[in-house]
């Protein structure tokens, strides 16, 4: 008991001095959502836009961003997709909380060629939800969004006044080398994500899933911070 109680009070002060998070470094002018989003529409983009998509985040490194979600709505086909979703590790807004606590974690490899975002969406009643996807900068776009069971989103970037827009350009199953495009009909809808420069370190996202026969069946807007910035 003696030498496990030692392990705590200064032993622990003395081990974990040292140690720090790496941070994440801005990356240079072949940056990959630069490259992808052309020179021209990049640099049309407020300067804390590109800055936030300049980082290259590794394989030790980690970038949050704190804030709360401000207007969700389903339609009832769309609350159907999301609770169907949950099979796929829930990607979609399971309920209309609003007012309640959000967060964004990024990490990603060593190689520079994914991130992996982590969402948490506080509910006013039980557990948060948690959401976990991978970014990678491949497949036929340039950048493909996976979700879980193979399920992944090819997106394409845009900019249209300010906004840093995320397109999805088809929806696609992959197991290991095998890849399917899932036919536009059976696709749940063109998903569009939004990053909305606010000013003073401050940024909205918005999610929305319009489907071509039923109309909008999703919309999420979230307001976050950089954890720099809030805690200033």
């Amino acid at each position: 008991m003696g030498a496990a109680i030692s392990w705590w009070g200064e032993p622990v002060r003395r081990r974990c001095r040292d140690w720090h998070r790496p941070a994440a470094t801005i990356g240079s002018g072949d940056a990959p959502f630069r490259r992808l989003l052309g020179e021209a529409r990049w640099l049309a983009l407020p300067a804390a836009t590109r800055r936030r998509f300049a980082r290259h985040v590794g394989a030790r490194a980690c970038v949050s961003y704190v804030g709360e979600v401000t207007e969700c709505r389903t339609s009832r086909m769309g609350w159907l997709l999301s609770q169907a979703g949950r099979l796929v590790g829930a990607p979609l807004p399971l309920g209309h909380d609003i007012g309640v606590a959000a967060s964004v974690s990024v990490t990603g490899d060593a190689q520079g060629c994914a991130q992996y975002w982590t969402r948490q969406y506080a509910r006013a009643h039980g557990f948060p939800q948690v959401v976990h996807s991978a970014k990678r900068f491949a497949g036929p776009t340039g950048l493909e969004e996976y979700l879980g069971l193979g399920i992944g989103i090819a997106l394409t970037l845009d900019a249209v006044d300010d906004t840093l827009l995320f397109v999805s350009d088809h929806y696609f199953l992959k197991f290991g080398r095998l890849r399917l495009r899932v036919p536009d009909w059976l696709a749940p809808g063109q998903m569009v994500v939004g990053h909305v420069e606010l000013g003073e370190g401050r940024f909205a996202f918005t999610l929305d899933l319009v489907h071509p026969w039923f109309g909008e069946l999703i919309h999420q807007l979230a307001v976050f911070a950089d954890c720099e910035a809030a805690g200033a």
